[in-house]
């Protein structure tokens, strides 16, 4: 495979002889550490919107998955959203790239390592695709068997019949608006269109892991920042948030070390699923008024980007919760309506005023008062 075979780049990119080797096998891990330009090698099979959003950010020089960008297991969007952008993917499936190269390393692009590099086309991806698309129907079956196994161990059922032991907050979050932060598709739009609610209602902010830093990054301080703390950085964790680590229900907490490690006072939050469940668990018991979820799993293939084992703790969850949570989409667009609304107002008022100002000026002192008002605007402009 030639040079020009491996890597189709633009011209400008074309011109440097060195790139820098970036390896990650969490995606989400790896992604707010890259740099612009780096060539970036995963451990990613069906690479999701969300992490490949996270890359596009960067705009790396090409992304190399050791894994199958599209393994046929459902349509997933996250190589069509890097296609689209420019940016070149290659599969080298099966290879021992996370031992032959280092994190870190400068190479150049005829290097011998990088030959067997597959590059991932619009036309192979979209032939993978449609045959992911036929295979719904068989992830949907999956779902519901996972959704059962998952329901009949004693702990998991506690998500829909009771959540256990609380922890104890100092932010109080009874009968108040709650906005869940996850880093998910389309958060940062979302907290975007979401900023007259935020001005009017003054919800209390909740992010989960990695979304504190977005949060900060736009302004926005959380009143707390929970999840297992793999994400999320260190100044976010000393923001002054309170800091609530989602445990395992064996008491178990993976990211306690970490965060006392920093100094910063820490509360375990023990119960099953994945962090946002947790959050909006929280939310819930804790008596909020309402939810509001900005970037959570709400569609099918949220669903099927988390996975079969994380499916079905969220869709229960939301089943427990959903008669308090909307989502931030819902939420933007009913405050986009509502600003819109106030031109329109006017533009009522105004009509309504207009016969009135019509018979008016058929009076004598309807003309007085157009003669003084004319007097007055026009010594404005002298």
């Amino acid at each position: 495979m030639t040079r020009g075979q491996l890597f189709t780049h633009k011209k400008e990119k074309a011109l440097s002889p060195l790139v820098e080797v970036r390896l990650g096998r969490r995606t989400k891990v790896l992604a707010p550490t890259l740099t612009p330009g780096c060539l970036v090698v995963l451990d990613h099979p069906d690479l999701d919107a969300v992490a490949a959003q996270m890359l596009l950010r960067v705009r790396p020089f090409a992304v190399v998955n050791c894994q199958p960008f599209v393994t046929g297991r459902y349509p997933n969007r996250g190589p069509g959203v890097l296609l689209d952008a420019g940016i070149p993917l290659y599969e080298a499936p099966d290879s021992e790239l996370f031992t032959l190269l280092k994190d870190g390393e400068r190479l150049s692009f005829e290097d011998v390592r990088l030959k067997l590099l597959a590059p991932m086309t619009r036309t192979l991806l979209e032939e993978r695709l449609t045959a992911a698309r036929q295979n719904l129907d068989t992830e949907l079956q999956h779902f519901a068997e996972n959704t059962l196994q998952f329901l009949q161990k004693p702990e998991e059922r506690a998500l829909l019949l009771e959540t256990g032991a609380l922890p104890a907050l100092k932010t109080n979050l009874m009968g108040r608006h709650v906005l869940v932060v996850v880093r998910g598709e389309g958060y940062e739009e979302d907290l975007e269109r979401l900023s007259f609610y935020l001005r009017e209602q003054k919800p209390v902010v909740i992010a989960v892991d990695g979304a504190a830093d977005a949060l900060l990054a736009l302004g926005v301080r959380p009143e707390l920042v929970l999840g297992d703390m793999d994400s999320v950085s260190d100044a976010a964790l000393r923001c002054g948030a309170e800091i609530i680590v989602h445990a395992y229900p064996n008491g178990r907490a993976p990211g306690k070390e970490r965060v006392e490690a920093l100094g910063v006072p820490v509360t375990l939050f023990p119960t099953a699923g994945t962090s946002e469940d947790a959050a909006l668990l929280l939310a819930y018991e804790k008596g909020a008024d309402l939810i509001v979820a900005v970037g959570t799993h709400s569609n099918l293939e949220d669903f099927l980007d988390k996975g079969r084992g994380g499916m079905a703790s969220t869709f229960l969850v939301r089943l427990k919760v959903g008669s308090r949570l909307v989502d931030a989409r819902g939420v933007s667009r009913l405050y986009s309506n509502r600003r819109s609304s106030i031109p329109l107002f006017f533009f009522l008022t105004l009509s309504a005023l207009f016969p009135v100002i019509v018979l008016a000026a058929s009076t004598p002192w309807g003309q007085n008062a157009w003669k003084l008002v004319s007097f007055w605007v026009r010594s404005l402009f002298r």
